[in-house]
C-alpha cells in the first residue's frame, strides 16, 4: 500500500488508542523508520505529512540526510558507536539510544548545543536488547548532569516480540513508571517528560500506557 494509506490506518489506530486512554492524539509524535526503504520511499513518507524520521545505522542515516536534509527532524534510534558520534552530533535532532557514560560524554564533547537524548533501558531483560538496567536509570541520569550538551528528554526500551499483550504491557507499564520516578527527582538536566516506546506490532497498547513517540516502520513505509 501506498504510504498515505498506511498513515491514515495507524492514525485511526492512535485515535482508537487514545481514546481507550483519555489522552490526545496530538500527544503522539509518530517517527517513520526508514531504515530498510529507499530515498524515494522516505521522500513519500514526508508528502503524506511525516515530519519525524529515524534511522539505526549511520550509514544508511548519513545517505538520507544527504538528500533530504534538516527538511525533517532526525532521530537517531539505534546502538552508536561512540567513534561515530561526531558524524552524526550535527545532523540528528534526538538520539534515542543514550546508555553508557563513554557515549554520553563523546556526544558533550562533540556537541555545540544541547542534545535532546532518551536513555535506553532494558525494560525485559533480554540479554541481545542493549540499554540500562532498570534500577541504574536514576544513578546514571545524576552522573551525566555534567556533561552540559546533554538534555534527557525522556526513556526509550524495545519490546520483545511477543503475542502476550499483558506482558508487553507490563514492560511499558515499568517504563512509564521509571520516567515518574526520574521525574520526582527535578534533576536539571533531565526534564524526562517523553517515552519513546512501541513499534509496528505493539504502538497501540504502549500508546495506552504513555508512549509519547512511536517508531513505525514496516507498517508506515513498508
Amino acid at each position: 500500500m501506498d504510504v498515505a494509506t498506511n498513515l491514515r490506518i495507524i492514525q485511526n489506530n492512535i485515535r482508537q488508542a487514545c481514546e481507550k486512554s483519555n489522552r490526545i492524539p496530538d500527544e503522539i509524535t509518530v517517527i517513520g523508520v526508514t531504515k530498510y526503504v529507499t530515498i524515494e520511499r522516505t521522500k513519500e513518507a514526508i508528502t503524506t505529512g511525516i515530519k519525524n524520521l529515524g534511522e539505526n545505522r549511520l550509514e544508511g542515516f548519513l545517505e538520507k540526510y544527504n538528500h533530504i536534509g534538516s527538511e525533517v527532524k532526525w532521530h537517531f534510534i539505534g546502538t552508536l558507536q561512540s567513534r561515530k558520534v561526531k558524524d552524526v552530533i550535527d545532523k540528528v535532532d534526538a538520539i534515542h539510544s543514550l546508555d553508557r557514560l563513554s557515549l554520553a560524554k563523546e556526544i558533550d564533547k562533540r556537541a555545540s548545543k544541547k542534545i535532546d537524548c532518551f536513555i535506553q533501558v532494558n525494560v525485559s531483560g533480554e540479554e541481545s536488547k542493549h540499554g540500562l538496567q532498570p534500577e541504574g536509570v536514576i544513578s546514571f541520569i545524576k552522573d551525566i548532569q555534567k556533561y552540559k550538551h546533554i538534555r534527557v528528554v525522556g526513556l526509550m526500551t524495545m519490546a520483545p516480540h511477543l503475542e502476550d499483550k499483558e506482558r508487553l504491557r507490563g514492560i511499558f507499564k515499568r517504563l512509564a513508571a521509571i520516567r515518574d520516578a526520574v521525574k520526582l527527582e527535578n534533576l536539571s538536566n533531565a526534564p524526562c517528560e517523553f517515552l519513546s516506546m512501541g513499534m509496528s506490532n505493539d504502538y497501540e497498547i504502549a500508546i495506552e500506557e504513555g508512549a509519547t513517540h512511536i517508531r513505525i516502520g514496516s507498517n508506515l513505509v513498508g
